[in-house]
């Protein structure tokens, strides 16, 4: 993709643990273009919130890390603190899980807001309130002017979270990064909080990367889905083709869990995912899956076209016929 505002390629992620090295991240790539809503899927420990913790320069030492981020060209592995600060939360900018933990709860909403400004723009501070009251307002929060003057612990979760997300895109950021930002909040304020996500997209022509293990989330908002799993995307293409025909068994296993009308009992994965400690050889859903063969386990399979989208499944052409073994 060349126009791709956010380009990853071949990222590597390991942690050093008195138990061994854990290998998160085995190789993923990933092409986000302007105005995109990518949604990036997968059980937890499949390598979601890892890969781009480590585009955004946020993880710990024990972290090894190699391959490629660039953002709009600009490499950012490897480059130095002061480089990756001066990105980060300006054209680059995270929403994370838990909004309670990413707010000071000592200090009053408007200036948390205040501060992210003045951290990356020339504003003064009367300015930067302004500005922090229009953002409280842009993210749907009643009456800015008054919430900015209170402090975390006044606000409910969904408000919270769109503190965080009025943060997150206080310097318009080129990217916008939301990990699970639904995640413990009720359906009616989870389906408030992808609004404004999606009006920010649309509004200021946002990138957005949405990491979820949600497919119902993903159907809703996104225009691209990234399946991960054990480390590695094992299918990528549009929504519609990723919910249409499938090409791996993981996605297909991932849909067929989800709740259907009709359906009276849910099709669970069997199985559980591998210890990254000790990856298998080959394909990493190779023990879990129904259609696999011992040439599953012969050797890591590449992304590779199937119609309309890229799969790592060396059996997706007798998946999508319907074979089954």
């Amino acid at each position: 993709m060349s126009e791709s505002v956010l380009q990853i390629r071949d990222l590597r992620v390991t942690f050093n643990t008195q138990l061994g090295e854990l290998r998160a991240v085995r190789g993923v790539d990933v092409d986000v273009a302007p105005g995109e809503i990518l949604g990036v899927v997968g059980e937890s420990g499949s390598g979601k919130s890892v890969s781009f913790l480590a585009a955004m320069g946020l993880l710990p030492k024990s972290a090894t890390i190699s391959g490629s981020v660039k953002l709009d060209g600009v490499e950012l592995i490897g480059a130095s603190r002061k480089a990756v600060r001066s990105v980060r939360g300006k054209s680059l900018a995270m929403v994370f899980q838990d909004p309670l933990s990413a707010l000071n709860p000592v200090h009053r909403v408007g200036d948390q807001i205040v501060e992210m400004i003045q951290s990356h723009q020339d504003m003064n501070t009367h300015d930067a309130e302004k500005k922090a009251v229009e953002l409280l307002e842009i993210v749907g929060i009643p009456q800015p002017d008054e919430r900015a003057r209170q402090y975390p612990h006044e606000f409910s979760g969904g408000m919270r979270q769109r503190v965080v997300i009025a943060m997150a895109i206080a310097n318009n950021p080129k990217v916008l990064i939301a990990d699970e930002p639904t995640t413990a909040l009720d359906v009616t304020v989870q389906a408030q909080i992808l609004e404004v996500i999606q009006r920010i997209q649309q509004t200021f022509g946002t990138a957005v990367v949405l990491i979820t293990h949600d497919l119902g989330v993903i159907a809703r908002v996104a225009d691209s889905v990234n399946v991960m799993y054990a480390g590695r995307n094992v299918e990528s293409g549009s929504v519609q083709s990723i919910f249409d025909h499938p090409s791996h068994p993981y996605t297909r296993g991932l849909l067929s869990s989800l709740p259907h009308e009709g359906i009276e009992r849910l099709q669970p994965i069997a199985g559980f995912p591998p210890n990254m400690l000790a990856p298998p050889p080959g394909c990493g859903f190779a023990p879990r899956c129904q259609l696999a063969i011992e040439a599953c386990s012969a050797e890591l399979p590449s992304l590779v076209p199937f119609g309309d989208l890229l799969s790592s499944c060396i059996r997706a052409d007798d998946l999508r016929s319907g074979i089954r073994s």
